[in-house]
């Protein structure tokens, strides 16, 4: 009994509660297993208790605080098994591969276009033109643009700040990169109007100011620039989806390493 008395206490010395979320652990740990944190610079904060700070705040107390970014875009939540793990690993590679297939098609194909996420962008596309109406004609064109652009960094916001989900950033940012080249085939018709429009219109049959990018090109007098503008949409848009990739795959080995090194 004196032995079991004694093992109890000694135990409970080994492990130590996360001043941030309350986690109770392994006292050798240097960082939090569920939200990341580092135990010394968290407590070197003045003032700075259990519960204290929302996510956005960071650990350093500072949002654009390198540590906070940091924490922001690479926290892995270490207490997901591996079967959560494994289908992140399945997704990311579907949108590695789904994406190099948008990539290496001409713009001129219009692949994005006949794909089914170009129905999911449409609605957004669509809502922006309401949203940017109070700014104009011109805004009101360009807004259709910037909805179906800003929906998908929105949602990448929010994941990485409000719900601490640096993986489901990393989504959202390729969508938000798919996005730039699904507009391109739009951009780069502005002269030749071929592409069908809502309502089984081309730019030719309809209206002027139908055609989005046709009535913003011309009307800003860079309508002979409509390839270059799309080819440039094209690069933003692939550098974005590659870059989220390599995001996602490199917080995909960090949550493996740290998954190695709980129990099963």
């Amino acid at each position: 009994m004196k032995k079991i008395e004694l093992d109890i206490p000694n135990s409970r010395q080994n492990r130590r509660a996360c001043p941030k979320c309350g986690l109770e652990q392994d006292g050798a740990n240097t960082e939090c297993i569920r939200c990341g944190v580092i135990f010394e610079k968290y407590r070197a904060i003045p003032g700075r208790s259990r519960g204290d700070a929302s996510p956005s705040a960071g650990p350093e107390g500072r949002f654009f605080s390198r540590e906070n970014i940091k924490n922001l875009l690479f926290h892995v939540n270490r207490e997901e098994g591996r079967a959560y793990l494994y289908s992140k690993g399945v997704l990311l590679l579907i949108l590695f591969f789904w994406g190099f297939r948008f990539i290496l098609a001409p713009i001129e194909s219009n692949v994005t276009g006949n794909s089914f996420l170009h129905l999911i962008n449409l609605p957004f596309h669509e809502a922006g033109h309401v949203v940017f109406r109070p700014f104009g004609r011109l805004i009101t064109s360009m807004g259709g643009s910037l909805g179906q652009l800003l929906v998908p960094l929105i949602c990448c916001l929010v994941l990485l700040i409000k719900t601490r989900d640096p993986f489901g950033g990393a989504v959202t940012f390729w969508w938000f990169g798919e996005n730039f080249l699904d507009l391109a085939p739009y951009i780069n018709d502005a002269r030749s109007l071929a592409l069908p429009l809502i309502g089984g219109n081309t730019g030719r049959t309809a209206p002027y100011g139908f055609h989005d990018w046709q009535f913003i090109l011309t009307e800003t007098g860079l309508l002979n620039y409509d390839h270059v503008l799309a080819r440039g949409a094209w690069l933003v848009g692939t550098l974005v989806m590659l870059c989220a990739v390599f995001w996602g795959a490199f917080l995909l080995v960090r949550q493996f390493r740290s998954v190695k090194q709980l129990p099963d």
